[in-house]
């Protein structure tokens, strides 16, 4: 793997890689966890669906997941297929004839902000290998809550069976680089005082991608302070923990 690029072989993976594959032209990326045996576990809206965000975003995004020709399935997967939810899918069908690339962890803050794209590493570190597919396993069973495309996706899946890491307020968006990165443009062409100190267009673009990377950065899952750990059991236990109590667990374990 190189500095612009994670792509991966096959039979360099590991159970419990982070993987994605880019989709629409690059547009996105879909995340999943490979957990061996050439099978992956991911999360998604579901094939053919669109993503419900509630904005315009319904119209121009589509699902994640392929549709899967109900006359033609795949022999290594098919008596697995959900429509939607936590799928377990043989890593063909997954990729959807896409490059394969490994999601990094725990890297610089250097290397975070020389990748220009979000969604393709973190400053967080993994949990060892055997605790991330018993995540992801424990998942394919119990659900991971509603697909949303800005604070519970598939990136946000990964993430969560990597560290064990959720979110714990409202007010912003989840785990997802690629969801933090949208934002972090649209912050940086719209809310940046500092554009205004310049009207050259280099000016303009040094300014705005500076806001960009700061945006990504303090947005990012290793860096952010609103997260707690949350055992994979409690989590679907309790599947409606409110912000107050996930917080209030964090503070406790602290103090």
């Amino acid at each position: 793997m190189g500095l612009l690029s994670n792509k991966i072989k096959r039979e360099e993976l590991k159970a419990g890689d982070h993987i994605y594959s880019w989709r629409n032209a690059y547009v996105y990326a879909h995340h999943g966890v490979y957990v061996g045996d050439g099978m992956v576990i991911h999360f998604t809206r579901g094939a053919g669906q669109e993503i419900g965000t509630g904005t315009v975003l319904d119209r121009i995004i589509f699902s994640s997941s392929p549709a899967r020709p109900s006359d033609n399935p795949c022999p290594r997967c098919s008596d697995y297929w959900r429509d939607d939810g936590v799928i377990l899918s043989c890593i063909d069908c997954f990729l959807y004839g896409g490059e394969l690339y490994l999601f990094e962890y725990d890297v610089s803050p250097a290397l975070f902000l020389a990748k220009p794209r979000g969604g393709t590493c973190t400053l967080a570190k993994s949990d060892p290998p055997e605790d991330v597919v018993h995540r992801a396993n424990f998942l394919l069973q119990n659900g991971f809550g509603v697909y949303h495309v800005f604070r519970n996706n598939c990136e946000d899946f990964a993430i969560y069976c990597k560290t064990g890491l959720l979110v714990i307020t409202s007010l912003s968006v989840g785990r997802s680089g690629q969801a933090a990165s949208l934002l972090a443009a649209v912050s940086a062409v719209v809310s940046s005082p500092l554009r205004y100190l310049t009207t050259s267009c280099t000016g303009l673009a040094a300014v705005g991608y500076g806001m960009y990377c700061v945006s990504r950065l303090v947005s990012d899952i290793g860096v952010r302070r609103d997260v707690a750990r949350v055992p994979v059991e409690r989590l679907v236990a309790h599947p409606s923990l409110d912000d107050a109590s996930l917080a209030s667990d964090n503070n406790a374990k602290e103090g």
